[in-house]
């Protein structure tokens, strides 16, 4: 199993921004109802500019066992984060889990 399946703290530690033509009411595949707009080129996920961030399409308990509720459908930023990457591991040690590269 994937850390990503049973992690989540991605999606409750960084804002979330990309192109407005990722909208799928602009002939993208993200929900528009799931984003807010920016300016006239970005929008950022829902969620993810509050203190504490938590991306509005995740679902699940964070170091548990979590779900993106558009997965098919997530943003450019989501789909290029990469599990064991050094921005992957602030996010778990921000959330108490350990770095997917301890003991290494």
């Amino acid at each position: 199993m994937s850390a990503c399946t049973t992690c989540g703290a991605c999606c409750a530690s960084f804002r979330v921004d990309f192109a407005i033509q990722e909208l799928d009411d602009r002939g993208g595949s993200v929900p528009c109802g799931l984003a807010d707009d920016i300016n006239d080129t970005l929008c950022r996920m829902r969620g993810t500019d509050h203190l504490p961030g938590r991306c509005a399409a995740l679902t699940g308990q964070i170091g548990g066992t979590v779900a993106c509720g558009i997965y098919e459908w997530r943003p450019s930023p989501c789909r290029e984060f990469a599990e064991g990457s050094d921005a992957c591991d602030r996010a778990r040690v921000r959330h108490g889990l350990p770095s997917l590269h301890a003991g290494s």
